[in-house]
């Protein structure tokens, strides 16, 4: 995807050598961001194998809203270097996503109370109530949450928006590893856009993703460089079946003709 690798190339070119909290340095820069077309097919790296099934397998296990690991670790082991010792994660997003801890005045009592708010659901219903808002915005950022987390959101608020009968989704990450984390970041928002825009009878239409610290850690040059000599091949499509989104399930989703070259191993920066 041309995309991805312009980005790749602009950080490569352009970025500064920074010292980070994991040790390895990184090439930097700020404020980075691409545009992709979903009309134009699944956006799946080919010029890497990207797997699938993990990136699907996490994002259900984010819609489930669950902030425990015991299910997400059957299928992959991407959150377990960050849960505690009993499998808990601080900052799981699917929790914030589906049940953001809200303070809210009590009118009997004045006092705050937390209530749980569902954002995906609130997000789900306006598309099909109220198309033309612009405030279906949804956030995995709580400040208490990230003071004190091993690992505050990277991928922290997504907006979606309706232009004539596409749903576009803009997404704001803090944080991002170009070589590991955008290729997943990219394809899992692409995927919760089809899905929601398929729940209200809609099409995917444009993903736009700003980065605002955009890095290639400093081992992951090579790699990045080989990608930059393949040519992309054309994407894949995903199939979803008619199911509402609370009862997907892994067996519901189908990618169709996805064609990449050969893995590149990158080492995860903790």
């Amino acid at each position: 995807m041309r995309e991805y690798l312009d980005l790749v190339e602009r950080v490569l070119t352009n970025g500064t050598l920074k010292k980070n909290r994991t040790g390895v340095d990184t090439i930097s820069c700020f404020a980075e961001g691409y545009k992709v077309d979903l009309a134009k097919g699944y956006p799946l790296l080919t010029t890497k194998r990207v797997n699938f099934d993990a990136m699907l397998y996490e994002v259900l296990w984010y819609l489930s809203g669950e902030d425990h690991i015991r299910n997400l670790m059957k299928h992959t082991k991407i959150w377990n270097a960050w849960a505690d010792e009993h499998g808990n994660l601080e900052t799981a997003y699917g929790r914030y996503w589906r049940r953001f801890p809200s303070a809210q005045i009590n009118p009997s009592t004045g006092k705050y109370e937390v209530v749980e708010v569902d954002q995906i659901g609130r997000v789900a219903e306006l598309l099909k109530t109220d198309p033309n808002s612009r405030r279906m915005v949804v956030t995995a950022w709580e400040p208490g949450n990230a003071l004190g987390s091993r690992l505050p959101p990277c991928h922290y608020t997504f907006t979606f928006n309706v232009q004539q009968d596409r749903l576009c989704c803009h997404l704001t990450q803090r944080s991002g590893d170009i070589a590991l984390g955008i290729p997943f970041n990219l394809a899992a928002y692409a995927l919760l856009t089809q899905i929601l825009a398929q729940e209200a009878g809609l099409v995917p239409g444009i993903f736009s993703h700003t980065i605002v610290d955009a890095h290639v850690y400093v081992n992951h040059i090579e790699g990045l460089r080989e990608q930059l000599k393949r040519t992309p091949k054309p994407l894949p499509s995903l199939k979803i079946d008619t199911v509402p989104i609370d009862e997907l399930k892994f067996e519901n989703f189908t990618l169709v003709g996805y064609e990449s070259y050969e893995p590149i191993k990158f080492q995860v920066a903790v």
